[in-house]
């Protein structure tokens, strides 16, 4: 199905944003530029493919059983219409970072497609480096998923909090995981599955509150909170604060040591989320200003 997007728009770069690193065993992108992922649930697998034909168009390809109710998720997850006038407008008052957001023109917010696996994200990636958090997201997939072959691709499926729920700490201490993460783990897998935390709930709350009631969470400290929002829920008003690496990505790109992330974030106001996103692929592509 091609489906029109608000543009600029630029799949592999909004994918990349999605993965964080290559190794990310369920978002994959191919070398075509391809981007895959495989759903599974108790309705059954669903494989979906896409990829950008046009500037103003993806093409999503489906298959598997009720393959159709995944459409809207995969959009959501690829920010296809999100509107980001007010970014671009906004960041031409810095010019390093008018620079960066014209480098990575049409990077949109990727968003994870449920609660569950935002939360999990929040908890593993909490205090750690990317490339540390990812080893240990890739084993707890390998360990905790089923791979469904799409040709010759091997698709990992999020695991489910079912699996989580049951396992034991110990198994999840072995990925690396230490053994508080690995309780907050089973704690958020506990607490989807009884509905004592759901997206509703969430999306229906403004930012503050929203992040409020995710720090009431076990292990949910005000990053993770901001991180659930912004890769979760879209909240581009939000920016997890005390990131190391944004704030040290933020330095490198502006070429400025003593800048004042108070003001920029201020200065951006609803659309600081996508500074996140930029420092991100800034920081990973190693964009070392001009």
């Amino acid at each position: 199905m091609l489906l029109e997007v608000r543009t600029p728009y630029r799949l592999d770069w909004t994918v990349e944003a999605l993965r964080r690193v290559p190794t990310n065993p369920v978002d994959v992108m191919t070398a075509q530029g391809c981007y895959m992922r495989a759903f599974s649930d108790g309705n059954g697998t669903t494989i979906v493919e896409v990829t950008q034909p046009r500037r103003d168009a993806i093409d999503i390809r489906l298959s598997g059983s009720a393959a159709k109710r995944h459409l809207q998720t995969v959009a959501m997850m690829l920010g296809a219409n999100v509107d980001l006038r007010d970014w671009y407008r906004r960041v031409r008052a810095f010019p390093w970072l008018a620079r960066l957001a014209r480098d990575l023109r049409g990077l949109k917010p990727p968003r994870y497609p449920e609660l569950w696996e935002t939360l999990c994200h929040g908890i593993v990636f909490q205090q750690l480096s990317i490339v540390a958090a990812a080893a240990i997201m890739q084993r707890f997939v390998v360990r905790f998923s089923t791979p469904v072959a799409n040709g010759k691709i091997r698709l990992y499926p999020f695991p489910r909090p079912q699996s989580i729920a049951a396992a034991r700490e110990s198994s999840l201490r072995q990925l690396g995981l230490s053994a508080m993460k690995a309780s907050y783990l089973k704690a958020a897998a506990k607490g989807v599955l009884a509905g004592d935390i759901d997206a509703q709930t969430i999306e229906s709350l403004p930012s503050d509150a929203a992040s409020c009631a995710l720090q009431a969470l076990r292990g949910g400290g005000r990053w993770s909170a901001a991180v659930v929002l912004l890769r979760g829920f879209g909240r581009l008003d939000v920016f997890p604060p005390t990131d190391s690496g944004a704030s040290r990505n933020m330095k490198v790109l502006s070429a400025n040591p003593s800048i004042d992330s108070e003001k920029l974030l201020a200065a951006l106001d609803g659309t600081r989320g996508m500074l996140y996103f930029h420092l991100l692929l800034g920081g990973l592509r190693g964009m070392l200003p001009r």
